[in-house]
């Protein structure tokens, strides 16, 4: 049985993002976590890394790839995900309905909740060896596109959606508020 770790509060895409339609390199998602999640994955990299050093052809001339996270910042750190079209894991949005529009903008500055495992592998070569993270899923709790919200190709409808109810980008359920109407109106006295 794989632990499955989820993000328990929306993290932030970094950088390229291909997630709902792949680049040439096919699909990639990038984001930053903190050091608690890091931490449980060090400690889990062990037992994985045992696993795949047991399978070597020869372990005096393996060869051990770095962990897939690297440091950006003090206690911030860039996850690195990548998946072919059949290994392509289910993204939603905050009420669990399936986002299927390959033109939401789920880009860098997005907001999302990563389910994902890590695995241990070791390359063909019998040699190259460490592990990897791969996603079970994702929830879209913000989109953002390129230079602030990308309103694109999005109807009046979809860009409503983008700014319905705080707690999250919904598909289907557009929210209208007017324009400068905060939620709560407070007044001081």
């Amino acid at each position: 049985m794989r632990n499955i770790h989820v993000t328990p509060d929306p993290v932030v895409l970094e950088g390229y993002q291909a997630v709902m339609k792949p680049s040439q390199y096919g699909y990639s998602l990038r984001a930053v976590v903190g050091q608690d999640l890091i931490d449980k994955l060090e400690e889990e990299r062990t037992d994985c890394l045992k696993w795949a050093e047991s399978k070597l052809k020869n372990p005096k001339r393996s060869s051990l790839k770095p962990e897939p996270w690297e440091e950006v910042s003090d206690g911030k750190y860039i996850i690195k995900f990548s998946w072919s079209e059949d290994k392509r894991p289910p993204v939603v949005d905050t009420e669990g309905t399936p986002i299927t529009d390959a033109n939401t903008p789920v880009y860098a500055g997005s907001t999302v909740k990563l389910g994902f495992i890590q695995k241990p592998y070791l390359l063909r070569d019998g040699i190259s060896y460490g592990t990897s993270l791969k996603l079970s899923g994702v929830q879209v709790v913000t989109c953002q596109g390129g230079a602030g919200v990308d309103t694109g190709d999005l109807d009046q409808a979809s860009v409503a959606e983008l700014f319905g109810k705080t707690s999250g980008f919904k598909a289907g359920e557009p929210n209208v508020e007017a324009a400068g109407t905060p939620s709560s109106v407070e007044d001081d006295f």
